[in-house]
């Protein structure tokens, strides 16, 4: 596998929800020995050359050796988010995911860029329906992006069915090539979310003594 640094995409995590189904913010709540935040990020700056941090214009700044950028457009959820990291970014792609995907899979997330290709959007479907938050979006997205934005429409699974888009669907046959226990979309929204994936995390580095 190319290890090699990925320059021409830039990777965005966003880190500006409010946390309100967990009811703290879940950027500092740790999965092994580092944070949800520290593990995506370092995940992120492991893959590509470029990494930015988006959070809400209200969000509390966590600490970070990445530019972090607040939302060009605020109160437009994941989505503002979304839009602000790819209208500053400096590459034509961005690839983005939320900070509180946990167990993050280097090769899943090289096998996207791999795709960029073949679409504008290239985004999973899994059988909750698609997955906006780890994607790759092309700066072909923004008219779409500011549309949606304008007609107070945050879902950015929109972009998946926009005619103006070419998109790519990843779909599950494919992912378990690349993550057979399905981990790469995991997200920790609530404290059963975070329980769950602590004791997953264990299970995969503590494994049963024979």
């Amino acid at each position: 596998m190319n290890t090699s640094l990925i320059s021409d995409v830039t990777g965005v995590l966003l880190a500006g929800g409010k946390s309100r189904r967990m009811g703290q913010d879940k950027r500092l709540l740790s999965v092994g020995e580092e944070t949800l935040y520290a593990r995506s990020l370092s995940v992120l700056r492991a893959i590509f050359e470029r990494v930015v941090v988006v959070v809400a214009q209200d969000s509390p700044l966590v600490a970070s050796d990445a530019p972090v950028l607040r939302d060009v457009i605020p109160h437009c959820g994941s989505l503002g988010g979304l839009y602000t990291g790819l209208k500053q970014a400096g590459t034509q792609w961005v690839f983005a995911v939320a900070c509180d995907m946990a167990f993050l899979d280097p090769g899943t997330v090289r096998h996207f860029i791999g795709l960029k290709d073949e679409g504008d959007v290239i985004m999973a479907k899994l059988q909750n329906g698609f997955q906006p938050m780890h994607a790759l979006y092309h700066r072909n997205c923004l008219p779409i992006m500011e549309s949606l934005i304008h007609a107070q429409d945050f879902k950015i699974h929109r972009l998946a069915d926009h005619p103006a888009l070419r998109v790519r669907v990843v779909m599950p046959e494919e992912l378990r090539q690349l993550d057979p226990q399905g981990r790469s979309f995991y997200n920790v929204n609530t404290p059963a979310d975070l329980a769950a994936a602590r004791s997953l995390f264990d299970r995969a580095v503590k494994p049963s003594s024979s």
